[in-house]
This record gives C-alpha cells, structure tokens and sequence, in this order.
C-alpha cells in the first residue's frame, strides 16, 4: 500500500484515521439523543468504567512498575483497603477514594522506608 500510493501514503493514514475516528464519533451523537439516561445501556456502560479502573488499579498493587515498584507490597495493599473503604464510606466517591488512596501510600511507603 505504501509503495502504491507514493508521497501520499502519509496523507491517506491520516484521512483514513480522520474518517474512522468521526465517523464513530458522528453515529455515537446519533444514538444519543434516542437512548435514555436511565437505560441498562447507560448503567452497564457505568459498570464497566469502574471495572476498568478497578482492573487497573488492582494491577499497580499486585505487579507494579517503575518508582511504584519501591513501594512495599504491605503499604500498597494497606493503601488500596483504606481507598476501597473510602470510596464506600464517602458514597461511592471515585475522588474521596483515589485521594485516599494516594496518600497512604505516601503516608505508608515512608512509615515502612523508615522502620
């Protein structure tokens, strides 16, 4: 393909990337003006964003990488159970949670560097 569209191979992945991002894009604003905020479609779609984040952030704690990786495992773990009763403590607070979370481990990950 590139060899067959010469200097415009460039210009051609970007229309092509153009195209395909917008046209996903214009039939997601066609949909939404018949769905219901209501619908199951809008609660699964909720779901499955916290199980994504969720997913994502069970994965830092069990296998870690880079500056996160110094951590000890017991300030990582400490860390997730007290964002996790945050999260519920505070209504299902996505931001309450993550605030927590993050500082105990700040707060955990220089208790034990010290010890």
């Amino acid at each position: 393909m590139n060899e067959m569209l010469g200097a415009w191979y460039p210009y051609f992945v970007i229309l092509a990337g153009g195209i395909v991002t917008y046209a996903t894009r214009g039939f997601g604003v066609l949909l939404a003006g018949r769905l219901s905020p209501d619908s199951e479609i809008f609660h699964w779609v909720g779901c499955v964003a916290l199980a994504l984040m969720t997913a994502l952030i069970a994965r830092m704690i069990i296998v870690p990488m880079g500056i996160l990786q110094d951590a000890p495992a017991a300030a990582r773990i400490s860390a997730g159970l007290l964002a996790l009763i945050a999260f519920y403590a505070a209504r299902r607070s996505v931001l309450v949670g993550c605030a927590v979370g993050v500082a105990a481990l700040i707060a955990l990950t220089l208790l034990l560097h010290t010890l």
